[in-house]
């Protein structure tokens, strides 16, 4: 499948993910559309991004969340040279929760 093509069904379903008004909708929906491994997954990656940014060292984080160092490592490698968006998510909640 040509690379343009596959550019915009991914933007369907974030244009679709963006609708979403609630935590509980949200979470209802991607309890429809993932496995459950995957929902795991994500949820962990998202914890481990969240100790990252609030400065905890990896030791701390592979205790606590029970990620292997390669995911850790891949999520640090995500907030340090991605394109911005997860560190600019954290920080927002983190403001709206002061």
């Amino acid at each position: 499948m040509a690379k343009a093509a596959k550019k915009e069904r991914s933007m369907t379903l974030y244009e679709h993910i963006v609708k979403i008004q609630t935590p509980e909708e949200c979470y209802r929906f991607f309890e429809d559309l993932c496995a459950i491994t995957e929902i795991h997954a994500i949820e962990q990656r998202f914890d481990v991004a969240k100790m990252l940014h609030d400065g905890m060292v990896y030791t701390a984080i592979l205790e606590k969340t029970g990620a292997s160092s390669a995911t850790v490592s891949r999520v640090n490698r995500a907030l340090n040279y991605g394109t911005g968006a997860l560190g600019e998510v954290i920080e927002r909640m983190n403001q709206e929760s002061e």
